[in-house]
């Protein structure tokens, strides 16, 4: 295997999309609000979110191979049971954390690089290396001793945060200078959504999770009374953008994610049919990432329509 793709398997590539979907939209809503754009403010954030992402990536194998769960995973799927580049030799574990670090290193270089270049323009200047330092934290212990917040059941709740709220403000900020309640509520859905990925992958892991007391939502609701959760966050996220709609906090044409309702649709009838199935079960995992996409996609398409009508 060839040195570009041993690393792309290992910070997990396909799956950024959760750093990037909450930064285009961010930068989508400062310029509708604003009409403020800076490409390579907008750029920096977008790499500096992506390398924060494949850091926590990293750091994440490494601490749940320390924990065994995945070492003893007899269920791993594209979608779960982590990379598998410490279990299948591809790269030791010291190397998995050094990379984890690495990472957060280049994280740490674009959220400096960013300060420094808007410390003397905006108010507020704490935003950045505030948010960053949230990021990085949260990321890190999510699975890392002695906190391990993925194995207390707040990895969801972290997970959203992290790849909604904070992204889509800390790349408005970015954009605008501007701090509000606008970028936050926006991001509710995302959050929603980014959570619901993480929820529904966390099926396959059930009986390697259980075993090593990782103690998320799924293993202590069970597998069926999960369900509730699961569609809770994902139909709560087209509730969320209709409110946010009705109270005016983001345009009409934000809408536009209800095009994304027939994947929502599939998805909650493949879990409710198989939701002790693993193999069974991967298009709803495969559907839950593409409906995190889509729906961000369109809320940002949303907002730069308005924007030019």
């Amino acid at each position: 295997m060839n040195f570009f793709k041993k690393w792309m398997i290992t910070i997990r590539l396909p799956f950024l999309t959760a750093a990037a979907v909450p930064v285009i939209f961010g930068i989508a809503l400062a310029w509708q609000m604003t009409g403020r754009f800076d490409f390579l403010l907008g750029l920096i954030t977008l790499l500096g979110v992506c390398f924060a992402q494949a850091g926590t990536n990293m750091a994440n194998d490494y601490y749940d191979h320390k924990t065994t769960d995945d070492d003893i995973n007899e269920n791993p799927t594209p979608f779960s049971g982590g990379s598998r580049v410490i279990q299948e030799k591809i790269q030791t574990p010291g190397t998995v954390i050094r990379g984890a670090l690495f990472f957060f290193g280049l994280a740490a270089l674009c959220g400096l690089y960013l300060w420094l270049a808007t410390r003397n323009r905006y108010e507020h200047a704490y935003t950045i290396p505030l948010l960053a330092i949230i990021g990085f934290l949260s990321g890190f212990l999510y699975t890392a001793t002695p906190v391990k917040l993925g194995y207390r059941g707040l990895g969801e709740l972290f997970i959203g945060l992290n790849f909604g709220a904070l992204s889509v403000l800390g790349s408005y900020y970015v954009q605008t200078g501007q701090l509000g309640w606008t970028p936050i509520i926006a991001s509710i859905p995302i959050a929603f959504l980014i959570a619901a990925v993480v929820y529904i992958n966390q099926y396959p892991d059930y009986e390697a999770d259980k075993a090593v007391d990782k103690k998320h939502w799924v293993v202590r609701l069970g597998k069926k009374n999960a369900i509730g959760g699961y569609l809770f966050l994902i139909y709560g996220s087209y509730i969320a953008t209709a409110v946010a709609v009705i109270l005016g906090y983001i345009p009409v044409l934000t809408l536009l994610v209800l095009l994304s309702l027939p994947l929502a649709i599939n998805a909650t009838r493949t879990l409710l049919a198989h939701y002790d199935k693993v193999e069974e079960l991967i298009p709803a995992n495969a559907a839950t990432i593409k409906i995190h996409l889509t729906y961000g996609l369109l809320l940002a398409v949303g907002v730069v329509v308005d924007r030019i009508v």
